[in-house]
């Protein structure tokens, strides 16, 4: 019997069963349950044999509570199918298939490598852009080329005070810019 004429048997049962042919019923769910048996061993393997046999015995039970649900002008595995997907799935919910791995042995291979990051260059250029310009000579020479205080101050004729009083107040305005920036 090739798969339409089996949709087509199913169809006539399961509409001779609504109409109250007890008979059709049971020969309905004789035709079915090996078939909804393949799908869900097919779906829920994971779940083993014992586990797969409750999900018929669900799906069964669901297509005998909700038969009334199935529009009759319309082909039944689809309806049919989709109460076993939904089994399935639900099984798998309640079996609340969770992994569970200590963190622990995998400490040494998820420590990310000390690559500086790349963009971070380009973000501290684009804060220090926004000082004045002295100020960002100061930033620039002191933070990021190593200058000392009194280097700078003699490259720009300051005194080492000056130079230490700029420092802090462009620190203090990158900072007021980066919140700003930030929210």
């Amino acid at each position: 019997m090739n798969r339409q004429t089996a949709d087509q048997d199913w169809d006539a049962l399961m509409r001779a069963a609504m109409a109250g042919d007890a008979r059709a019923y049971a020969r309905f769910l004789h035709a079915v349950t090996p078939v909804l048996r393949g799908v869900v061993r097919a779906r829920g393997a994971a779940l083993g044999a014992a586990g797969c046999e409750d999900i018929v015995q669900e799906v069964l039970l669901a297509i005998h509570l909700k038969r009334h649900t199935w529009r009759t002008k319309d082909p039944i595995r689809p309806w049919l199918y989709a109460i076993t997907r939904h089994k399935v799935t639900d099984a798998f919910r309640a079996r609340g298939a969770r992994l569970t791995v200590r963190v622990e042995d995998f400490a040494d291979i998820l420590v990310a490598p000390p690559d500086p990051d790349p963009t971070e260059a380009r973000d501290i250029d684009r804060m220090i852009a926004l000082l004045d310009p002295r100020a960002a000579d100061i930033v620039r020479g002191i933070g990021q080329n190593g200058d000392t205080i009194a280097q700078t101050g003699l490259r720009l004729g300051l005194t080492e005070g000056a130079v230490r009083v700029a420092l802090h107040r462009a620190l203090k305005r990158l900072a007021d810019l980066r919140e700003r920036h930030m929210t």
